[in-house]
């Protein structure tokens, strides 16, 4: 859950010993067991790092599966030690059930931002106060070659994290990019992605030299940064992107995944400029791709405008919720 911090009554050895001792020899067996092996100092050491959590964050809830045992005994362990802290009925898996539901109803006026690749969308998204950066939270540009060096969250926390932001949510107007079903592995939740399929567009119309500019920062500047800071090199960049290249092969057929990789090559070894295959990808591959795409969505296009007219245009639309009573 987004906000949650780790801190367990039994860690996994612990936990797995404790399980095999209840499927064996029974209920009574394996919490006699669990109290054993979390006892004296080690016990202390647990409540302890509680006792921190609690105080950093007063209304820190008491949480674990179901909503049982362990949260209950962690809850009177907290209140022996002067604190009363709150457990989540249900545990985990009443949120979780929770999150479901939030996703599977969103009620909101869905606005979707489209526009070609490289058009800095999820940058206005970013400064966007009623939108939910999908790509952010998928940890994923979005597009083949959007995977980052950092690892995606697991589907579960992707979702969590979704209905979190929507429960935060402030608006009645939902503001979203223009994104597949898939953002890498992640899936959007089937009902977001159908109001996705029907929302009104605003379209972000970007020159092309700006447009490579932009992913020039992005895809290379900002990219090798990230890969020096996780200690690999500008190789791991050029090696990535060769990958992806492989990916596409079957739409850009072979002699032009030849040409994109030489052209990648060439940049990343300093023979040649990053533009020569920015370029290239997008005249052979994004645009005629966004351009077919696009004209199966026209009817729902709105407004066209570059970057500030189109956060203008949405800021117009921008309606807050209404109080509760």
């Amino acid at each position: 859950m987004p906000g949650s911090t780790n801190l367990p009554i039994l860690d996994d050895d612990e936990r797995m010993q404790v399980g095999t001792a209840y499927k064996q020899e029974g209920h009574e067996s394996a919490m006699a067991l669990g109290h054993r092996l979390v006892s004296g100092p080690r016990r202390q050491h647990r409540i302890d790092e509680w006792i921190e959590q609690c105080r950093s964050h007063p209304e820190t809830q008491v949480m674990c599966w179901r909503g049982g045992e362990r949260s209950r005994l962690a809850q009177q362990w907290l209140a022996e030690a002067g604190f009363q802290q709150q457990r989540v009925e249900g545990g985990f898996k009443a949120l979780r059930q929770a999150c479901l539901y939030v996703l599977d109803h969103p009620e909101k006026n869905w606005w979707v931002v489209s526009g070609r690749t490289g058009s800095a969308k999820t940058t206005l998204i970013e400064r966007l106060p009623n939108a939910i950066d999908l790509e952010g939270r998928a940890n994923h540009r979005g597009s083949a070659f959007g995977s980052r060096f950092t690892p995606q969250p697991t589907p579960v926390s992707f979702e969590n994290q979704l209905a979190t932001d929507y429960l935060q949510h402030e608006f009645l107007d939902l503001v979203v990019e223009d994104e597949s079903r898939t953002i890498g592995r992640m899936g959007l939740p089937l009902a977001w992605h159908a109001c996705m399929q029907q929302a009104q567009i605003a379209l972000v119309e970007v020159d092309i030299e700006e447009r490579i500019a932009h992913i020039e920062s992005e895809y290379v500047t900002a990219a090798t940064a990230e890969a020096v800071s996780l200690g690999l090199s500008s190789e791991a960049v050029c090696q990535r992107y060769l990958n992806a290249a492989t990916r596409i092969r079957r739409r850009l057929g072979g002699l032009r995944m030849d040409q994109l990789c030489g052209r990648i090559k060439a940049a990343f070894a300093n023979q040649a400029s990053h533009e020569s295959w920015i370029s290239y990808l997008l005249s052979e591959y994004y645009d005629p791709m966004y351009d077919f795409q696009l004209a199966r969505k026209k009817d729902r296009i709105v407004y066209r405008g570059n970057h500030q007219e189109v956060m203008g245009f949405l800021a117009a639309q921008r309606q807050p919720l209404p109080r509760q009573q």
